[in-house]
């Protein structure tokens, strides 16, 4: 099983717009950050983890021309609005794509991009696209599939455990009976937004304090904004912990 990082960056990516800061302004590569969003490659089947705002832009760059499912983490713009790209996807597949995640986010997608859902004469071309929600463990393409509840703020939303690595954004605490779930790691993918404190997402202090109680073999920093500069670790990381960058690829078999 392979990990693609696609994006790494906040709601805004980076650059930010407007903002010639020092990690704005960088000509290195690694501080360009399109919004979060991963794949998860196992044999020939891609599934999508959030359809981000840059999802065209990042199925170009990496080279994607396949989603055979997407689990969407929770309901915000940065991670469901590339939404309507999936349809590229169903002209090359000549298949609807299935769409996995909490009660909550199915019921905000349907609501929010409804004209995919119903039958309106003159709509055009649009994305062909099952819902599924989420309720506990499931299994897809062999890969055995944990949602894992976290706090955003004041919303609970979802991680995903596959396997032996698990992707947990937008978080600004994760409960005990969730922890539980994420133990054994090999690979910990984890939002840490900045190093001053944040309501809804975990600084880098924070990230790594869970990483230090959990101790997977290697914890990715991802969700990351301008005050994060890759030229330099910002502040000092942990041992077996690094920054993701755009087009990072993991390959669980190598840990």
């Amino acid at each position: 099983m392979k990990i693609i990082f696609l994006g790494c960056g906040t709601s805004t990516g980076v650059p930010v717009i407007g903002c010639h800061c020092s990690v704005c302004s960088s000509d290195e590569p690694k501080n360009k950050r399109t919004r979060s969003s991963i794949l998860v490659r196992t044999g020939s089947m891609n599934i999508l983890v959030d359809a981000s705002t840059d999802l065209r832009a990042q199925s170009l760059e990496n080279g994607v021309e396949r989603i055979d499912a997407v689990l969407f983490t929770h309901p915000h713009a940065d991670h469901i609005h590339g939404i309507d790209e999936l349809r590229a996807f169903n002209f090359l597949q000549g298949s609807s794509i299935p769409c996995y995640g909490s009660p909550h986010t199915i019921a905000r997608i349907r609501s929010m991009f409804d004209y995919i859902f119903t039958d309106t004469p003159g709509c055009g071309w649009k994305p062909r696209l099952t819902t599924h929600e989420v309720t506990g463990p499931f299994n897809l393409f062999g890969v055995e599939i944990t949602p894992v509840e976290i706090e955003h703020g004041a919303d609970r939303i979802l991680g995903f455990r596959f396997d032996e690595a698990a992707y947990i954004t937008d978080c600004s605490r994760i409960p005990d009976s969730s922890m539980e779930k994420l133990l054994g790691l090999k690979v910990l993918i984890i939002g840490a937004l900045r190093q001053k404190p944040h309501p809804s997402h975990f600084t880098i202090d924070q990230a790594l304090s869970v990483a230090g109680e959990l101790k997977p073999r290697l914890t990715v920093l991802t969700h990351l904004g301008h005050g994060m500069d890759y030229r330099r670790d910002n502040p000092p990381l942990a041992p077996h912990a690094t920054m993701a960058y755009d087009g990072m690829e993991l390959d669980l078999l190598s840990f």
